[in-house]
């Protein structure tokens, strides 16, 4: 199969043809008969080459994301619209950043009750930012926490939302996620696991005020977000791999039918981020209140069958599918294109097509073009 860029598409229902971002919310909205969109996560694939000050292959060198995705012919999940959303602080509390050392930063937050501060250590061979002293170490740092938290509001900023507009357009429907869920700031933002499990067995009254605290001040972005013109909503929460069922039910569920209540309310099409390892979890997806559920990571990369996905989700959408090692050289071309017409046949037309998480950097770029064939043939046979 002839994959190179050059390849010409004429079928008015291929994805180089179309408004993506129609197609998009025809398809999260059930108006597109039956069709899929294409829709897979680059970034790492991009970034990592950037970061490392690497070209991006011929013929792609030189290409910013976006003309990478035009040129793929596929479309992206724009959370760039997180731009437009500005989380503000309490007046009387002070930022600052100060440099330690060629690789450590200390960020610091002043409040009238007290000092909030995090170390990072910044790495060579990663964008990522090491924590070294996470924001949140004790009770008293979760208190201050929980003020900031209370005294936090959102604004709508409409220059933002139309430069990421001006870039995007045409590629997908404006998207943003919100911020963690409770349980999940704690572990990836605040505390780290290790550290926020110990935190609700020692002081879970204040665990659970700063919960509060954060929750009320998300339904605060959520009426941002219901004013706006973004309709696709997502939770972006990583939550697969660090969460039990029993943390689950406690503190992630109710927030989720909460979220959900407001926001379908105005209209949105509502999901959440899992990523990882599912199967304990997905019992509960139908409770949720969710419309779909975004990188559930199937074998052999994850731990559940699309079978078992597919009778979790019922008629959910499923966002992703495939797992992101197909797209690497380990596995042959044949078993990308038999999973892809797998998810389609399991999930069409509930299907944001996508790979579970996202196309690594070791990835073959040329396997996002021939998933794209897989997907305009079927659209095309409807």
């Amino acid at each position: 199969m002839n994959t190179g860029a050059t390849r010409a598409v004429g079928r008015p229902t291929d994805h180089r043809n179309l408004d993506l971002g129609q197609l998009h919310l025809d398809v999260a909205f059930g108006r597109a008969g039956g069709k899929v969109i294409w829709q897979p996560r680059i970034l790492a694939w991009y970034s990592d080459r950037i970061f490392a000050g690497e070209p991006l292959p011929a013929p792609y060198t030189g290409m910013t994301l976006a003309r990478l995705y035009r040129e793929l012919g596929c479309s992206n999940r724009i959370y760039d619209c997180n731009a437009a959303f500005k989380r503000c602080e309490d007046p009387r509390v002070h930022f600052s950043r100060r440099e330690l050392t060629a690789t450590d930063y200390e960020l610091r937050w002043e409040t009238p009750v007290g000092s909030q501060r995090a170390i990072y250590r910044v790495h060579k061979e990663s964008p990522w930012h090491e924590p070294i002293k996470w924001p949140i170490a004790d009770e008293q740092e979760m208190r201050i926490a929980a003020w900031r938290a209370e005294r936090t509001t959102w604004h709508w900023d409409q220059r933002a939302f139309d430069r990421v507009e001006a870039e995007w357009q045409g590629l997908g429907a404006p998207t943003m996620y919100i911020c963690r869920t409770t349980i999940t700031q704690l572990f990836v933002e605040d505390m780290g696991v290790e550290a926020a499990i110990y935190a609700l067995v020692d002081y879970p009254a204040t665990c659970e005020h700063y919960f509060q605290e954060l929750s009320l001040s998300q339904e605060r972005l959520i009426a941002v977000i219901n004013a706006s013109p973004v309709r696709i909503i997502n939770f972006g929460d990583n939550l697969a791999n660090t969460t039990s069922p029993k943390l689950f039910e406690k503190y992630i569920l109710p927030v989720y039918q909460r979220r959900c209540e407001l926001l379908h309310a105005a209209g949105k099409f509502v999901t959440s981020h899992w990523d990882g390892f599912c199967k304990s979890l997905l019992p509960y997806a139908r409770d949720t209140g969710l419309d779909g559920i975004e990188a559930i990571t199937p074998l052999p990369q994850g731990d559940v069958t699309l079978e078992e996905t597919k009778r979790a989700l019922g008629e959910m959408f499923l966002l992703d599918g495939i797992p992101a090692v197909f797209f690497d050289r380990t596995f042959g071309e044949q078993v990308l294109v038999d999973c892809a017409k797998k998810c389609i046949d399991l999930f069409a037309p509930h299907l944001i097509l996508g790979a579970s998480d996202e196309v690594s950097a070791c990835g073959d770029i040329e396997r996002v073009r021939l998933v794209g064939e897989v997907v305009d043939a079927y659209n095309a046979s409807l």
